[in-house]
């Protein structure tokens, strides 16, 4: 499974990773993650360590939880990118939407 979640001891925030492909073929999986596992969560991280490759149908799901976890007031972090990965993010302002660690 690509997609996996861990909630924190204090039910707090819940850490989704995505491993290998990050694209339209997770799509589904990714938002089940967050739709099922993050109602009543604070605060989200997406842990990139073991994703390859992102493209501009990642960016919109991140777009998709952003919203879900409302909006500007929304607490979202994004850690352990590769040097492709950040790049991306970069090029695309995502600095401005998302914490990126």
């Amino acid at each position: 499974m690509p997609i996996h979640t861990h909630r924190s001891n204090d039910d707090q925030t819940l850490t989704i990773g995505i491993e290998g492909r990050f694209d339209f073929s997770t799509h589904q999986e990714f938002r089940n993650a967050y739709e099922q596992e993050g109602r009543e969560v604070q605060n989200f991280v997406v842990d990139l360590s073991d994703t390859t490759y992102l493209d501009s149908s990642a960016l919109g799901m991140l777009l998709l939880l952003r919203d879900f976890a409302g909006g500007d007031a929304s607490r979202i972090e994004i850690r352990n990118c590769n040097n492709d990965v950040q790049r991306i993010l970069t090029i695309s302002n995502f600095g401005k939407l998302f914490a990126i660690k």
